[in-house]
């Protein structure tokens, strides 16, 4: 804008409209409430994100209804049922504002109803966008909406982000974020300031479960979208770009090097305007940011600095293929861990200091200084933290009260839910998931498929610590002690109100609890599914 001098009524008068244009602007960038990890001031009634605030502390303090005293009474108020798809696993999280619950569905559809009774308000099917969607060709939305404003934000299974009204449902603007054929939005947005941040990740991985796939050519990245737009504006590859080096063992094109998809979701601080994410392992070939954590100016998408924690880290399926090693020349040298960062980061403060804390699917918290990126402390929360593929580890994501970091493992025989302390990462407790969550329920009639495993990002409120199992269970617990507090079993068939039969299976990983106004959320259609002609089911409990 040029600039000039103004007679004073017009300066008035214009001063005016910024002040309006500003209380606007700060409407639709802060949602719900302010953002920051200590202090936030979001309403008990809203959850409107996947990391909850800008910060990722996944932490609703402001929720007071459920207590440590009353949690052992919460009952099962209305359930939401899901198609059965094929291959299909399901971890939308919802998002709750305003008294509206969002949340992807499994077939290319995404769903708005009334927070206290399930009741449909309107449902938006990608497919006009996206393309044509069915049990053998899906496109599920796994990514958890971000709600500001009058917007609803969230991306799909083939690389669409998309904002719509979130009134009606009515879209607003929708944008392919990568024109790969196998690209795939699993990063839930983060919006601030006028943009939207995600990361790309795609399927290319397990696409070399057919040796004759041409692996591979994918490069993840980290993106903002202007949001009231739509339009691209700045994007940060996480690898160069794949070249064709020769030919596999059975004559398929070799591509290097590809890969660190960025699964995760992003979070934000905003003193220092920096977004923070992690990325995932290579591909083919080692080259990029395997395995780090990115700090991001948020305004141009400059690197402000990284840290890499594994290099090299090469690895897609055919490395745990039988008879397949030659298409997974990593194996030779050791070096396919798949050591990625999965999980969403937490940022906050440890007295003056500024930092980020993110977990590593070998099942090590890391903690860095938030302004260099030099590391504050770790803490290796698994047994063995060179033990290979990383389903022993930390799989999604963290949560931060302001006094404890909650950390859970997946796998770790058995997955484990500890408390640390965020300024030393020395642990205050530890939980093991619970020796008889194989032995009664849903899952007793399957162990051959129950493990004793947390699966969903943790979640807490005052008092309070959320997270479910693989074995079917959800659980919350004692913040202070680790004492389960109250279970609940899911893997049964449920009336659901919108008439879809739905039978619970493991509690949904890339995302985990929602607990808004009193009620507690959850996605129960993960691995390991259970039998069941149905499909997953979200579920909402409240006290009596």
């Amino acid at each position: 804008m040029s600039q000039y001098r103004r007679p004073r009524a017009a300066r008035y008068g214009s001063a005016l409209v910024a002040l309006l244009t500003a209380l606007v602007m700060l409407t639709v960038t802060n949602g719900a409430g302010a953002d920051d990890a200590e202090g936030s001031r979001h309403r008990s009634a809203d959850w409107s994100s996947w990391q909850f605030d800008a910060t990722g502390t996944r932490f609703n303090g402001q929720e007071h209804r459920i207590t440590p005293a009353n949690v052992s009474g919460l009952g099962l108020k209305w359930a939401f049922g899901h198609a059965k798809v094929p291959g299909v696993y399901l971890g939308s999280q919802p998002a709750v504002a305003d008294g509206t619950l969002y949340v992807g569905g499994a077939e290319g559809t995404f769903h708005a109803m009334d927070a206290k009774t399930g009741a449909a308000r309107w449902t938006f099917d990608v497919a006009p966008v996206a393309g044509a969607h069915s049990t053998s060709n899906p496109d599920p939305v796994r990514s958890s909406p971000a709600v500001e404003g009058n917007t609803v934000y969230f991306g799909d299974n083939r690389g669409y982000l998309y904002a719509l009204d979130r009134r009606n449902g009515a879209l607003r603007w929708s944008l392919k974020l990568d024109t790969h054929p196998l690209a795939q939005i699993t990063s839930s947005p983060l919006v601030h300031d006028g943009k939207v941040y995600v990361g790309v990740s795609s399927k290319e991985s397990g696409a070399t479960f057919d040796l004759t796939y041409p692996c591979c050519t994918f490069r993840g990245s980290v993106v903002a979208v202007n949001a009231w737009t739509g339009q691209l504006e700045w994007r940060h590859w996480t690898n160069p770009e794949p070249q064709l080096v020769g030919t596999w063992p059975n004559g398929a094109n070799r591509y290097e090097p590809s890969g660190v998809a960025v699964w995760s979701s992003p979070v934000l601080d905003r003193a220092s305007n920096t977004v923070y994410v992690g990325t995932g392992q290579n591909y083919t070939g080692a080259a990029g940011d395997t395995d780090s954590v990115l700090a991001l100016n948020a305004r141009t998408g400059a690197v402000r600095w990284r840290t890499q924690e594994t290099f090299p880290d090469t690895f897609t399926v055919a490395c745990g293929t039988p008879g397949a090693d030659a298409y997974c020349p990593s194996k030779a040298d050791g070096t396919d861990h798949d050591w990625d960062f999965g999980a969403s980061a937490n940022v906050f403060s440890i007295g003056n200091r500024r930092v980020v804390g993110i977990g590593q699917k070998n099942g090590v918290y890391h903690v860095y200084d938030a302004l260099t990126g030099a590391k504050v402390w770790d803490r290796a929360v698994v047994a063995n933290p060179n033990t290979k593929g990383g389903s022993s580890g930390i799989q999604w994501g963290t949560s931060y009260d302001g006094n404890r970091l909650y950390v859970a493992t997946w796998f770790a025989n058995p997955g484990t839910l500890y408390a640390l302390d965020p300024a030393t990462g020395a642990i205050l407790w530890q939980t093991e998931s619970p020796a008889d969550g194989c032995q009664w329920g849903g899952a007793a009639a399957y162990p051959q498929l129950c493990q004793r495993a947390f699966t969903p990002a943790v979640t807490a409120t005052r008092g309070l610590v959320y997270e479910g199992g693989a074995d079917g269970k959800m659980r919350v617990f004692s913040a202070a002690t680790g004492a389960v507090l109250w279970q609940y079993d899911v893997v049964r068939d449920f009336t659901t109100v919108n008439g879809v039969p739905a039978h619970g299976t493991a509690l949904s990983g890339g995302g985990g609890a929602v607990v808004a106004d009193g009620m507690l959320y959850i996605q129960a259609a993960y691995y390991p599914q259970y039998p069941s002609n149905s499909g997953g089911v979200l579920l909402a409990f409240s006290l009596p």
